[in-house]
């Protein structure tokens, strides 16, 4: 089957997004799929099963797959993106700034806050994301160098995660979650507009690996105001 399944699910997810399918309506048949992308149906479901992880559509046996209203997803997390790949969904403007970038020691206080090993060597790094000219994320990044390699400011403008797998051919496997709400502190109030607001959502990520190597961790701080996160669940 190989990753042609990958092809056809980014095929069909664009063309939701792009609104050639339209909420409500009646997907092709699997069979139809079949024919349009000279494939099998194996294929073709499993492609169909991403989308409706993701949301985007609904299979109701003995009626076929229908489109659901998609544009309230923002930041899902049934699936691990980089914010280049939300960014790109939603059709949002964003654009990154790096205000710091330095190397660090993962020593005890770090291990303890990043899980990451300790005695390692780790990029640090802020970046700010930024909308309608407002700072409202600041992500809190640390990746051990051993794992990304020669990792620079320029490529933590654009996608850090495409840069580890398209140029270091690592692949990433999965992370852990942990939300919170938070009081702003001083680096939230110096990086980001926070108007009125004295408190933060933050996201904390322990990225690994598919061998189960953890290499990042990642405090991303948002302004409340202006994002909302969701899940897709299916009563089995």
């Amino acid at each position: 089957m190989g990753k042609k399944y990958m092809c056809i699910y980014e095929n069909i997810k664009n063309d939701i997004l792009q609104g050639n399918y339209k909420p409500g309506e009646k997907f092709p048949s699997e069979n139809d799929f079949c024919k349009m992308y000279n494939t099998s149906r194996g294929t073709v479901r499993r492609a169909l099963d991403m989308l409706s992880e993701e949301g985007l559509v609904n299979s109701v046996h003995g009626k076929g797959s229908f489109v659901l209203e998609n544009n309230q997803i923002t930041f899902s997390f049934g699936n691990l993106v980089s914010f280049a790949e939300v960014s790109s969904i939603n059709g949002n403007e964003f654009s990154t700034s790096v205000p710091m970038f330095e190397e660090v020691l993962i020593d005890e206080v770090l291990h303890e806050k990043t899980s990451l090993e300790k005695g390692k060597e780790a990029y640090k790094l802020y970046r700010t994301r930024s909308l309608d000219n407002e700072n409202i994320i600041l992500d809190v990044n640390y990746f051990l160098k051993d794992n990304v390699l020669n990792l620079t400011k320029k490529i933590a403008e654009k996608s850090i995660y495409k840069y580890i797998e398209e140029e270091l051919n690592t692949k990433i496997g999965f992370a852990k979650r942990i939300i919170k709400i938070e009081q702003a502190n001083s680096i939230d109030k110096k990086y980001l507009d926070m108007k009125s607001y004295n408190f933060i959502v933050v996201v904390k990520n322990f990225v690994y690996l598919n061998n189960g190597t953890q290499f990042e961790y990642t405090e991303s701080r948002h302004r409340p105001d202006r994002f909302e996160f969701s899940d897709f669940a299916r009563r089995r």
